[in-house]
């Protein structure tokens, strides 16, 4: 037999042999103690980024819809259905106030001119219900705002 062997066999004869098998008890109440809040926070953060990226792609897709649009309300629209559509992708809804369009010249689609798209998605912290999150605020907010210039050569409509 090793030493280590009869120091350890020696040790179990000392104190009793209480401690058998309370090792394995220790180590998954600590892993369980310490893995739910970092699975938590794995979802939490997951979540988050997903509004980063659904919101980033949507300010960069309403951008470029509006000022491929041959007019403001058609782009408008555009811009809408492109936010709709990227924010769904990630697993968020979209409301109305989500996406605000600004335009540094009146007309805003005359050549030149450069078009702010700026979406907001406000994201829930998961497993938080919507009674505590009106009580203490459990939600973040990711915004994201692309610029794109309207094309220079671009046919005006008279």
């Amino acid at each position: 037999m090793s030493r280590v062997r009869r120091r350890a066999a020696a040790g179990a004869r000392a104190n009793g042999g209480r401690d058998a098998g309370s090792a394995v008890v220790e180590f998954v109440t600590l892993g369980l103690l310490m893995m739910v809040p970092l699975v938590y926070l794995v979802l939490a953060m997951g979540r988050v980024q997903a509004a980063s990226f659904g919101a980033d792609g949507s300010a960069r897709a309403a951008a470029r819809a509006f000022v491929a649009a041959s007019n403001e309300a058609e782009g408008r629209a555009r811009a809408r259905t492109a936010v709709r559509l990227g924010l769904r992708d990630q697993g968020f809804d979209a409301e109305s106030e989500t996406l605000q369009l600004t335009c540094a010249a009146d007309p805003c689609l005359s050549p030149g001119t450069r078009v702010s798209a700026t979406v907001t998605v406000e994201v829930i912290l998961p497993g938080v219900p919507k009674a505590v999150n009106g009580v203490i605020p459990t939600h973040v907010t990711v915004r994201a705002t692309q610029v794109a210039t309207v094309d220079q050569f671009r046919p005006v409509s008279p």
